[in-house]
């Protein structure tokens, strides 16, 4: 397999150039991806019991069939997977597409290349101890007197995976605040003008995560909104768009 480029190579690609860095980076996450869902396979013991612990006490996940729990343990697995090696997936595709920068925008976009697998961690860790016990709870407790209330295995380990993923890609929030503002896209002071707009996106966005519970999605509108809040000081700071070098 060919050696990917640096992400901060300078050539302008040809077709094919372009196409041969396509396949590599794509082969390279493919790699990364099926040794991620191995070792969840391998670990998945430890894996169930961390996808078990946001459960209440009195409740373990239910299989109806002698497959179930084979092929359950498989998706969770690959659902594990595709969780642990989404940070170096992303940063795949961010600098697939980083050549078709400048070379002074590239000098923008890259530092926030090296953020996104950090604010994806601190997205489903926030997710897991803060956003999924409360929600369980009120969804689990909501007419509990009402029903006889148990949870299917493959139901729930979606449902959880889903939310890690989701909350993970929102807290991307400050480096597309970022990026657009050192780009000369907007402004910070239009984003702070169209402050209501962001709060309505954000909102909306909060109530599509799996659950669309209010309890979840209050949860989550707080956080993305301080990330938010927190992204337009940055932009303040560092937003200002770069300049092309003057070519001698």
């Amino acid at each position: 397999m060919a050696r990917l480029k640096p992400a901060n190579y300078d050539d302008r690609l040809t077709l094919v150039e372009h196409l041969d860095e396509l396949r590599n980076r794509i082969i390279f996450a493919g790699i990364v991806l099926v040794l991620a869902v191995a070792v969840c396979f391998w670990q998945n013991d430890q894996l169930l019991e961390i996808a078990n612990e946001p459960l209440p006490r009195d409740l373990d996940p239910l299989t109806f069939s002698p497959t179930e729990p084979f092929f359950t343990t498989i998706k969770l697995s690959i659902y594990g997977g595709i969780l642990l090696s989404l940070p170096i997936l992303l940063y795949q595709l961010y600098a697939f597409v980083l050549p078709a920068f400048s070379p002074s925008e590239r000098k923008v976009v890259l530092p926030m290349l090296l953020a996104v697998p950090f604010l994806f961690i601190a997205g489903t860790v926030f997710a897991y101890f803060v956003v999924l016990p409360p929600a369980l709870s009120f969804l689990l407790g909501f007419n509990d007197t009402e029903f006889n209330i148990q949870i299917r295995a493959s139901e729930y380990y979606g449902f959880f995976v889903l939310t890690l993923i989701g909350v993970g890609l929102l807290f991307q929030i400050p480096v597309g605040v970022l990026a657009v503002t050192r780009l000369g896209i907007v402004t910070p002071q239009q984003l702070a003008h169209n402050r209501r707009y962001a709060i309505l996106i954000i909102a909306v966005v909060a109530m599509l995560l799996p659950g669309t519970d209010p309890v979840t999605m209050l949860i989550c509108m707080l956080p993305l909104y301080l990330l938010f809040e927190f992204s337009l000081v940055l932009a303040r700071w560092f937003g200002t768009p770069v300049d092309e070098p003057e070519e001698g």
